[in-house]
Order: structure tokens, then C-alpha cells, then sequence
């Protein structure tokens, strides 16, 4: 009898789910919250910073003592790194060795296309984790400090640092950061932040090597000219929808730059989300649903894979036979794990939709909204997520841990790859 192998995708869902459990368990210590907290809450509460969501049905402020707020920056920081980058380091500084299962999962985990330097890569993650994050809170700490005093100040300073590079989105204030609108020592520095953490580990990998090796590959090229794009394209319509002539160019403009960086994934928000135009709103889902880059703190289907599927239908307008991005043609697989994720992606958007539409009373945009915000694991809230029902809190929990697991993940998880024992003939059928 042979040895039935574990489905790495398998393990993966196993951990993070006894990671949510446990983080549940911690937040309903009486001494985590100010007062009582329903085992429901905080679940929503483990899962929302253990996908690094940042949706909130409680003030992180106010509902939440310092210990429980360390308790969510640490499921942040684990679910933004990786339950098994985790487990790996403890392995290596407990000596042990790290096996052909562990790689694999590992591999996964992180959407990497070769086994080769997986512990390597584990170290380099964690390398650069404490480095950036680090260097935010010293950024952020010239302005906090002098606001709050050095302990508060630098406290403040560390906790939205690492929400900001995991692409979290919690915050210590109820209205975000909407206080900080106009104020560039706060949102350059969480901006950046923001899309450091979005762009993925790789790619900072390769352009750390870039003045060695002289080159990039595909995907780091792909990430940062789209990064460059579709930040710019984003920046510029939002500030032209929301353009008024009661404030100040400045403030609108840092306003609309923010919002659209933040809605890649990460959940800040420097104004009141309600408050924005339908078109503005339908912007932000777009750029929820796409999210950030694969092997990094985002969700949504990742930047990449909407580029692989814009080019995809390019080539087929142009009746191209194979697709080819920046010189360089794309295997047919990854086309087909493009089209499948996507698909399955929009799939669970309208199921939960329509189901909120079932349960909630509230707009069609705003259920709409807060499902997307979930699936990308962005945070975003048209202020409705402490008005969901019983049943709405699940379905948004279930679509957080979709978003951040992946569809992929979930369906791998759920079957082992078998090839087909028979073959079928041929026939086309009509499309279009």
C-alpha cells in the first residue's frame, strides 16, 4: 500500500485555519478587549487581521486594550508574512531540517515557480520584513512622537507601520486616517508602505539584484510598470470625479493619491469612503478585486494575473496564436490559471452578493463594496460592516479567508492532481 502524499495546498488551509482559531481564543480573553466582545466578533476580528483584511465591526481603539491590539498587529504581522514562513523559522532556529514537505509547502505558499532556495528565500523575507517595517517606524515616529510622547508615539508609529506594509489597513483611530488628509510626513511614508508590501518578496529580490545581475524577469517587470500605471490612471480619475472647488487642490489630490494606492489592498482611508461618488466607488472595486502583486501581504487576484488576461484578449483581437508580454510569450498554463482564478473569483463575488442582497438592508453598491473589499482582503467600508447581520458576518469572513488563501489554494486543497485515465474526441462548439 502506498503512502498517500499531503496536498501541500492541504496543509496551508489546515494552519491558517488553527491560526484564526487561536487568534480567536486570545481576542475573547477578558483582558484583550474593554469589554465584551461575542465569540462571532472575534472571529471576524482574528480573520480580518489574520488575512490582513482590516474590515472592523469594533474600534480597534476603543473596544480593544493595548494587549488586544498586540494580538491583532501579531495576526496581522503572521497572516501578512505567512503561517509557514513562520513555522520555518522556528524549524531553523530549532536546527531542525527543513524536508521535501515543508519546501513544498513553502513553494506554495508563496507562488513560487521552483523549489530551489526556499529557506534562502524565508530568511530574505524576514530580513526585509524587519528592515521596512523598521524604517517606517522611524519614519512615522517624527510625527507621532511629538504628537503623542515617545512611548505612545512610538507605539503608534509601529503599529501602523507594520499594518501599512502588510497591507492590512487597521488603524488606531475610528475614522482611519482621515485626520492626516493633507499631511505628507503620514501619507507618503504609509503609501509607500503600501506598495512596497503589495509589490511581493520577489520582486524586491530582484530589484535588490538588479545592479548585479542587469536584468529583470517578467514578473517584477510586469508589477512595476502596472504598479506605475495603474496608480497613475487611478490617481488622476478619482481626483477628477471628486473635484471641488470648496478645498484645497492639495488636500484632493493627496486624498485621491492615497485612495487609490490604499484600495490595491491595504484598507486605510484618508476620506470618508461614504461619501465618495457612485464612480468613484465603482473605481475602488475595480482596483480591490485586481488587489496587488502574487508572494506579497495583497489579495484580490493579483496585478499580474489582470495583465495576463488583458494580454490574453489582445492577442486573440489580434489573432495572435501565442500571447506575448514585453518580448516574452506566455505559457498556456498560465493563461489557463489566469482565466480559472478569475473566473472562480467573480463566481464567489456575485454568489456572496446576491446572497447579502438576501440578508443585509442596505444599497446594492454597498453590498457590492464591502464583498470585494473582503475578496481582496482590502478593508474598505462604505461604513456598513458593523451593520451586517449574523449570517452577513460569516459570508464576509468565509470571502476574507477565500481572498486570502486564494480560490486555487481552496480547490487544490480539496482534491489531489490525478491525470485522466481516458481521453474524449474532439468537437468545437459556438462562441460569441
Amino acid at each position: 500500500m502506498t503512502k498517500k502524499t499531503i496536498n501541500p495546498a492541504l496543509t496551508l488551509v489546515l494552519v491558517f485555519f488553527i491560526g484564526i482559531t487561536l487568534g480567536t481564543m486570545a481576542l475573547k480573553l477578558p483582558f484583550a478587549t474593554t469589554g465584551t466582545i461575542t465569540w462571532l466578533d472575534a472571529l471576524f476580528t482574528a480573520t480580518s487581521a489574520m488575512t490582513v483584511t482590516g474590515l472592523v465591526v469594533l474600534s480597534t481603539a476603543h473596544d480593544f486594550t493595548v494587549v488586544g491590539q498586540l494580538i491583532i498587529i501579531t495576526l496581522i504581522q503572521v497572516g501578512g508574512l505567512g503561517i509557514m514562513t513562520f513555522a520555518i523559522l522556528v524549524f531553523l532556529v530549532l536546527g531542525k531540517k527543513i524536508g521535501l514537505k515543508q519546501r513544498l509547502t513553502i513553494q506554495f505558499a508563496l507562488n513560487q515557480t521552483s523549489l530551489t532556495g526556499m529557506v534562502h528565500l524565508i530568511r530574505v523575507i524576514l530580513l526585509y520584513t524587519l528592515l521596512i517595517e523598521g524604517i517606517g517606524t522611524f519614519v512615522l515616529a517624527w510625527r507621532f512622537v511629538p504628537m503623542f510622547g515617545l512611548t505612545k508615539g512610538l507605539y503608534y508609529s509601529a503599529f501602523h507601520a507594520i499594518s501599512a506594509f502588510n497591507n492590512a489597513g487597521f488603524a488606531l483611530w475610528d475614522d482611519s486616517l482621515v485626520a492626516f488628509v493633507r499631511d505628507p510626513l503620514i501619507v507618503l511614508p504609509i503609501s509607500a508602505l503600501i506598495i512596497v508590501g503589495g509589490l511581493g518578496f520577489t520582486v524586491l529580490m530582484d530589484v535588490r539584484h538588479y545592479a548585479t545581475n542587469r536584468r529583470l524577469t517578467l514578473h517584477s517587470k510586469l508589477m512595476l510598470i502596472g504598479t506605475l500605471i495603474i496608480t497613475t490612471v487611478a490617481t488622476v480619475l478619482l481626483f477628477a470625479i471628486e473635484y471641488t472647488q470648496t478645498l484645497p487642490v492639495n488636500e484632493q489630490f493627496f486624498g485621491a493619491y492615497f485612495q487609490a494606492v490604499t484600495a490595491r489592498t491595504a484598507g486605510f482611508n484618508s476620506v470618508d469612503i461614504g461619501g465618495l461618488e457612485d464612480g468613484s466607488l465603482f473605481m475602488l472595486i475595480i482596483l480591490m478585486f485586481i488587489g496587488g502583486g502574487s508572494a506579497s501581504t495583497a489579495g484580490g487576484i493579483k496585478l499580474t494575473t489582470f495583465i495576463v488576461i488583458i494580454c490574453t484578449t489582445l492577442a486573440f483581437l489580434r489573432s495572435r496564436k501565442e500571447v506575448v508580454v514585453l518580448r516574452r510569450t506566455l505559457r498556456p498554463a498560465i493563461i489557463t490559471k489566469a482565466l480559472a482564478l478569475t473566473t472562480i473569483s467573480l463566481l464567489w463575488v456575485v454568489f456572496v452578493t446576491f446572497c447579502l442582497t438576501l440578508t443585509e438592508h442596505a444599497p446594492f453598491l454597498t453590498l457590492l463594496f464591502e464583498t470585494v473589499s473582503a475578496f481582496g482582503t482590502v478593508g474598505l467600508s462604505v461604513n456598513f460592516t458593523a451593520d451586517l447581520s449574523m449570517i452577513g458576518k460569516l459570508l464576509i469572513i468565509a470571502t476574507m479567508m477565500l481572498g486570502k488563501l486564494g480560490p486555487l489554494t481552496l480547490l487544490f486543497s480539496l482534491a489531489q492532481a490525478e491525470p485522466p485515465k481516458i481521453g474524449y474526441p474532439h468537437e468545437d462548439v459556438v462562441i460569441g
